[in-house]
């Protein structure tokens, strides 16, 4: 299986960056937020962060979340 980096659209705090490398990286996303903070409080974090929510892609929705939402939007 290809990994790709993306941000995550279920374990988001700010935009999903951080869990998104968090699982390309296959490490706890506490670990991933952590390290952003201590950047971020250094100077390099903001622009680093805001230039990866703006660049990196969105994780594909899963079949399962596009069932739900159909079957949603069907009953309205």
């Amino acid at each position: 299986m290809e990994r790709k980096l993306c941000k995550s659209r279920t374990n988001i705090m700010i935009d999903g960056v951080c869990a998104g490398v968090a699982k390309y990286l296959n490490i706890d996303v506490t670990m991933v937020r952590i390290i952003w903070a201590i950047l971020i409080c250094t100077g390099s974090g903001i622009l680093a962060y805001i230039i990866c929510a703006v660049l990196m892609p969105r994780e594909p929705a899963s079949t399962e979340d596009t069932a739900d939402y159909r079957s949603y939007s069907n009953h309205n």
